[in-house]
C-alpha cells in the first residue's frame, strides 16, 4: 500500500477491532465517521439508518451546505459530478456507496465513479465502496479485505 491516508484509514479505523453493528457496510460506515470526526451527512436510500445514525452520533447534522459524509444506496455519476461543481465536498469528504457488487448494474456504477477525473482514491471492499476527493493525491484505487 503507497497511500499514508489510505494506510492509516485500513489499519486504524478499517481492521480495529471495534464493532458498532452485525451488517459488514454498516459496521464500516459507523467506524468511518468515527474515525474522521464527521459532523454533517447526506444520506440517500436508507432511512432506517437515519435512527441508528443518530442513536450513536446524536450530535451528526443532516442536509448542510458542506458534506463530509455522503451515504448512498445506488449513485448516478451525473448526480456526483454536479455535487462536485456545487462545492458540497471538502478535502476529507467520503462518499459511500453500499453494495457495489451487488448487481451488474451496481459494478459498472461503481466502476464508473471510480474513473471519475475527480475522485482521487476510491476503495473496494466488496461489501460496499468509499470515493475521496483528495487534490494532493495521485490517483489510486484500492482492494481491501474486511
Amino acid at each position: 500500500m503507497h497511500s499514508p491516508f489510505v494506510f492509516n484509514y485500513v489499519t486504524k479505523c478499517l481492521y480495529s477491532k471495534q464493532k458498532w453493528d452485525n451488517v459488514k457496510s454498516i459496521n464500516i460506515l459507523l467506524k468511518s465517521i468515527t474515525y474522521f470526526d464527521y459532523n454533517t451527512m447526506e444520506l440517500w436510500g436508507n432511512h432506517d439508518l437515519k435512527k441508528l445514525l443518530h442513536t450513536h452520533f446524536p450530535n451528526i447534522v443532516m442536509g448542510t451546505t458542506m458534506i463530509d459524509l455522503l451515504y448512498v444506496e445506488e449513485l448516478r455519476v451525473d448526480e456526483l459530478k454536479h455535487l462536485l461543481l456545487e462545492g458540497k465536498f471538502h478535502y476529507n469528504s467520503m462518499i459511500f456507496i453500499n453494495s457495489i457488487h451487488q448487481t451488474p448494474k451496481k459494478q459498472e456504477l461503481w466502476r464508473k465513479l471510480v474513473e471519475l477525473p475527480m475522485i482521487t482514491v476510491s476503495i473496494d471492499m466488496f461489501h460496499c465502496g468509499v470515493l475521496f476527493i483528495r487534490k494532493e493525491q495521485v490517483k489510486e484505487h484500492f482492494t481491501i479485505r474486511i
